[in-house]
């Protein structure tokens, strides 16, 4: 804890709603012995951003600016670092104290005036709040417990036309063994994936958005995305489908009357446009509204479920038996206990595409998870109850008509004949009714495998199972109607597709998406005129299955990713049984019709793949991060553990960018041949004091990272804060990479300014080489005509011994003020900057000068980047030096170890004329270069030069000058043959010289490069590997 100095104050009252003392005030059943005293408040000290501080003093016995945990600390969280609400940072607890009029204030508080408030001011002011009588109270939006918000629903839903109307025939065709069997089955799919919705949605707080929302934001926006918009669509559709289905019984009734209105597919429309225009005015009517009618249908199918079960145990009357109905007999039962194939369908799992979307359903409660309560208590509970009581009442139904009435019956009052008749075949001969002619012709009309209406006919009084019929029909549309806008809102608000956005405003208080209904209520509209849904039920049954496949994976992936985030305090599930309902949910879709299934998902691959395409800038901690973690985890371990073989070598390389944007070009170089190759770490030195430039490092780091995955880069963003740049350099090369994903080349531009610029300055860039050939580090230097510098007017830190905006020539800009900072949004979205390397070359050449055997990093990088489309067409050459008398051995001896090395490497040309003289004007160019560094110590032993070289290490001694004259006079030959031979090559690549250290000046060092590369339009690449082969023609 972070104390301080306990002014002379009144006693403090902390308002706080969650602190220790109130705590241990409620278990001691009184005054704790830190209870704060009444009459005191938080305010009473002169208000300071953490005032607050001394408000809860009572509970730890001192004063203290750390607060005690509250909710509000944790509400609204997002990402790791986001400062919460009330909670002192960690700069309040960790900075100086300023004492100011009696009161210690952390410095870093001071100037941050965001500073969030303490739990007390914040406690306060929500009372303050609450209890103001002048202040208007905002109406508090509809809310559903589990019962009315969950479970009624979701009974409503999964009831429907298949409970009155097909149960009975499923029963008859597949015996009540096989029906029992269907109905588990089915049960098991919804029920498994009850309790992975349960599980998902007691995993943090649920918003609005239902199946989608919980889909999304456990698998990300990819498959979320996807299953929301079909899903939306699939509901909007499925109101269609249930209207239809009620304008149908209607049509049925007013033809037996004959009252039909027009004919009875333009009937089914008029009824169905008007039914849907009901129900869209009872959606707008509010929440609360549809609460009601949802209540109503489900008292009307309970009435008629009773209906049914007393009719089941009243006496069959004469015209009942005739039709097949004789209360319980153990020997109808018996009969219908086994199966009775019959018809095209007469198959169990044709049966069971039948029978499986009446066990449907079970997301209608999850979907309007926006308006309920508590929804991490309600979808668990009331889906879980839904399923149990539908699924108890599927199995009573099939078990008692089963029980009651025979397979085949005439209707007929005539077929009554005396017990035992001869000629009498069939059950129905015990009980004195003849069906044998009926049955033998296949001509009965009636019995359960002849009449759908069999419901009607046992209950008590038929029109109340008719209405049972409107009550799950119209229920069911009236919650697909609510659910589809629910979805489809916030779909829209996540902005995931285009042109839809228009569709997530939310109106009064529940926010309702009024849109989204209009919308809604055009798509059902339009299928109800098509009036024949035959052809598209089976996609919205194959919608359905794919969301439950999709949120039983989602339940598995979240468990199986081992994530510290997945919590769920629902605990009743099982990764595996996930695993399974996810699979069967699939094979489901297929054995209702494959062609619909195949439909379904190519259009949630083609919806997948847009989302891919866009990338959606979002975050909800899915878990496909934490899967990504997870391998990538797993694979850098595993790599531990393989030995390094020259065949998997790769050129990992540290580029010393300082920031990325700033040198495009050498960015764009090394991200061209490491992409999907090798590492690839842009490392930054920001040098200052640590106090000062660790919140720029942490401000910038994402904003880089940003910058690079627009410009396509594959890399890594390192940044380190030290006191010079040297230093700094050592520490990325020391601590840069993880296990065998470490950098092996250290890629640096060239420092164009070296004469110019502070000989401190020049010491510390050749040092930096030194140091990566110690590490056993290959160099790579670029350097190009127009320089690397292509900083703009941007508001950053640009390292001032690092090639700092030393090119006022090329108009790039000045330099920022130093310790100023720019957003990270705007440093992503700033233009980008085009180089040559994001150019196609063309037919031109890429000029390889393999002067030196470093172990073939001079032959690997330019052969990596000719692999690249851009430079795929460029011819490569490779030059080396030779003797003129022996041009032809030594030609047929590269060319020879070059075939070797598969390269496909053919032009080879030998540099006889390497160890000529250059011409004397160069020479005279280069003492010029040198002549400001030189010591002009006229040969004195090595003690003076010494002590003259006291505070100028970087001075070149006269001595030094002559042992190094042959080498120096190299590099200006080989500048010249540079420039006959490679003077128009699209890239040249060239193993620079090695100065020994301790014995080689930097600043000679320096003209020897300089010397070497100058007047070269294209860009040049000073590689030099470690002297280790990274090439190889051995296959073991």
């Amino acid at each position: 804890m972070a104390e301080l100095p306990i002014p002379d104050l009144p006693p403090a009252r902390c308002s706080g709603r969650f602190t220790i003392s109130t705590l241990l005030g409620m278990e001691e059943g009184g005054r704790g012995p830190y209870t704060p005293t009444e009459g005191s408040s938080c305010d009473s000290v002169q208000p300071t951003h953490l005032s607050s501080s001394t408000l809860c003093t009572r509970t730890f016995g001192y004063n203290t600016v750390d607060v005690v945990p509250a909710y509000e600390h944790y509400a609204d969280s997002k990402g790791v670092g986001d400062p919460r609400k009330g909670r002192p940072s960690l700069a309040d607890l960790h900075s100086i104290l300023k004492v100011t009029e009696g009161l210690a204030v952390p410095i870093a508080s001071l100037a941050s005036p965001g500073h969030a408030a303490g739990p007390c001011e914040v406690s306060a002011g929500l009372e303050e709040a609450e209890g103001e009588p002048g202040r208007d109270s905002v109406p508090e939006p509809v809310r559903f417990g589990w019962v009315k918000g969950v479970m009624i629903r979701c009974m409503l839903n999964i009831w429907g036309v298949i409970l009155y109307l097909r149960l009975p025939w499923i029963t008859a065709q597949a015996g009540i063994a096989l029906t029992w069997l269907i109905i588990l089955m089915s049960v098991t799919v919804t029920t498994i994936t009850g309790l992975s919705i349960s599980a998902i949605s007691t995993n943090g707080k649920v918003k609005s958005g239902g199946t989608y929302f919980l889909i999304s934001r456990s698998l990300g926006p990819e498959l979320g995305g996807s299953i929301g918009l079909i899903f939306a669509f699939a509901n909007a559709v499925a109101v269609a489908m249930h209207t239809v289905g009620f304008a149908e019984t209607v049509r049925d009734l007013l033809q037996e009357h004959n009252s039909l209105i027009v004919d009875p597919t333009n009937d089914i429309r008029i009824i169905g446009v008007i039914t849907v225009t009901v129900l869209l005015g009872i959606s707008l009517a509010g929440m609360e509204w549809e609460a009601k009618a949802q209540i109503l249908f489900f008292l009307v199918i309970l009435v008629s479920f009773i209906n049914y079960l007393v009719g089941t145990v009243i006496p069959a009357t004469a015209e009942k038996q005739a039709k097949g109905f004789f209360s319980y007999r153990a020997d109808i039962f018996a009969q219908n206990f086994v199966p009775n194939w019959r018809g095209p369908e007469g198959s169990f799992f044709g049966l069971f595409s039948i029978f499986f979307p009446s066990a449907t359903g079970i997301l209608a409660g999850a979907n309007i998870s926006g308006d309920l309560k508590d929804p991490a208590v309600a979808i668990p509970k009331g889906t879980l109850m839904a399923i149990f009581w539908t699924t108890m009442s599927y199995l009573v139904l099939s078990a008692t008509i089963g029980a009651c009435v025979v397979r085949d019956a005439s209707g007929s009052l005539n077929d009554s004949v005396a017990v035992g008749s001869l000629g009498c075949e069939g059950l129905a001969c015990s009980f004195g009714w003849n069906f044998t002619a009926c049955t033998q012709q296949q001509s009965c009309r009636y019995g359960l495998s002849n009449y759908y209406q069999s419901m009607s006919m046992v209950s008590g009084f038929g029109p109340l199972i008719t209405a049972g019929i409107f009550g799950a029909t119209l229920s069911s549309a009236l919650a697909c109607l609510v659910s589809a806008p629910k979805v489809f809102q916030c779909l829209c608000k996540d902005q995931l597709y285009p042109l839809i956005g228009f569709f997530g405003k939310g109106y009064g208080r529940n926010s309702e998406p009024i849109r989204g209904y209009m919308l809604t209520y055009v798509i059902a509209v339009g299928f109800i005129l098509i009036a024949e849904l035959n052809a598209i039920a089976p996609i919205i049954s194959n919608f359905f299955l794919c969301s439950y496949a999709l949120i039983n994976f989602s339940c598995f992936h979240a468990s199986i990713t081992n994530s510290p985030g997945w919590r769920p305090s629902f605990r009743y599930y099982s990764k595996w049984a996930a695993l399974f309902g996810a699979a069967v949910s699939v094979v489901i879709m297929f054995l209702l019709t494959w062609w619909a299934a195949l439909i379904a998902f190519g259009i949630v691959i083609f919806l997948l793949g847009y989302v891919l395409y866009k990338k959606p800038d979002v975050n909800w901690g899915s878990s496909m991060q934490a899967s990504s973690y997870n391998m990538a985890l797993n694979y850098s371990v595993g790599l531990s553990e393989v030995d390094e073989h020259i065949k998997n070598y790769r050129p990992q390389c540290l580029v010393l960018t300082g920031p990325p944007n700033f040198r495009p070009a050498l960015v764009d170089f090394v991200g061209t041949f490491t992409k999907n190759l090798s590492l690839m770490l842009c490392g930054n030195v920001l040098i200052g004091p640590q106090k000062q430039k660790m919140p720029e490092s942490r401000l910038m780091a994402d904003g880089h990272t940003k910058w690079l995955m627009k410009r396509k880069i594959k890399a890594f963003y390192t940044d380190v804060v030290a006191e010079d740049l040297r230093s700094g350099v050592q520490m990325l090369i020391q601590a840069a990479g993880l296990g065998k994903m470490r950098p092996n080349i250290l890629v640096l531009g060239y420092k164009r300014n070296w004469r110019t610029a502070s000989p401190q300055s020049l010491e510390d860039y050749v040092g930096i080489l030194h140091d990566a050939f110690d590490f056993k580090y290959g160099v790579c230097l670029m350097r190009m005509k127009e320089g690397l510098n292509v900083s703009r007017v941007l508001q950053a830190h640009v390292n001032p011994t690092f090639e700092a905006a030393e090119h006022p020539e090329n108009g790039t800009g000045s330099r920022a003020a130093p310790g100023t900072a720019v957003d990270p949004t705007t440093l992503a979205s700033e233009q980008q900057a085009s180089t040559i390397f994001q150019n196609k070359q063309g037919k031109k050449t890429i000029d390889i000068y393999w002067l030196f055997d470093d172990g073939g990093l001079t032959l690997l990088i330019p052969y990596l980047l000719g692999r690249k489309k851009r430079w795929g067409k460029c011819k490569i050459r490779v030059f080396v030096g030779g003797q003129i008398n022996r041009m032809d051995e030594e030609r047929k001896a590269i060319v020879s170890l070059l075939s070797k090395f598969r390269l496909g490497f053919h032009e080879v040309h030998i540099l006889p004329d390497i160890n000529q003289k250059p011409r004397p004007e160069h020479i005279k160019r280069f003492d010029d270069l040198i002549a400001p560094f030189r010591l002009n110590d006229g040969f004195k032993d090595e003690a003076t030069v010494n002590e003259m070289r006291q505070g100028c290490p970087w001075k070149i001694s006269d001595e030094e000058v002559d042992k190094n004259r042959a080498k120096s006079l190299r590099q200006v030959r080989l500048n010249e043959i540079l420039l006959d031979y490679s003077r128009d090559a699209a890239l040249i690549a060239i193993t620079p010289p090695i100065g020994r250290k301790g014995r080689c000046p930097s600043s000679l060092y320096m003209a020897w490069l300089e010397t070497l590369s100058q007047d070269l339009r294209p860009p040049i690449i000073l590689t030099r590997g470690n002297q280790e082969n990274v090439l190889t023609f051995y296959c073991q």
